[in-house]
């Protein structure tokens, strides 16, 4: 129904919590590398990562590669809230604010560090989106954040 992206994910116990959630929506999971962690099968166990039988996990060298692939689908770029980035790197709205269609593509960035310009600057302004937040705290877990986002998409499209 819809597909994430995690661009250089770099926490195993997220991205496992990020196959469990995409397991259980019926999303796609799509891995851009680097990663911060190994995929041989010790690891992933370890990591608690073993969840990819149960949803489509792809890995990409690099975005690129992966939008082609998705490239008929809408991009969002999924940021923290804009109060701090330069206007020019702000997102649009928030992800509540949107409607959301079967395919849709959301992209996140590293639990550390969030999507670099150069990566913001490739999704329009209008499909750059955040979840609302407090002033003053910190961003949401990005499994967490993942979750609030696909969750309002697929009930959006009545839990199809």
């Amino acid at each position: 129904m819809f597909h994430v992206i995690l661009y250089q994910p770099e926490i195993p116990p997220n991205t496992g919590n990020i196959i469990r959630l995409c397991a259980n929506s019926g999303a796609s999971l799509h891995l851009i590398g680097p990663l911060g962690f190994e995929l041989d099968r010790k690891s992933v166990r370890r990591a608690g990562l073993d969840y990819g039988e149960l949803t489509d996990v792809a890995t990409y060298r690099d975005l690129g590669e992966c939008l082609q692939r998705l490239a008929r689908a809408r991009l969002f770029a999924v940021e923290t809230p804009p109060r701090s980035l330069p206007v020019g790197e702000r997102t649009h709205g928030s992800y509540a604010h949107v409607r959301y269609q079967p395919q849709d593509v959301f992209l996140f960035g590293p639990e550390t560090r969030g999507l670099p310009p150069e990566v913001l600057a490739m999704t329009p302004l209008e499909r750059r989106i955040h979840i609302q937040m407090r002033p003053g705290n910190r961003s949401l877990n990005l499994a967490n954040a993942v979750a609030v986002v696909i969750y309002e998409a697929w009930r959006q499209n009545d839990f199809a």
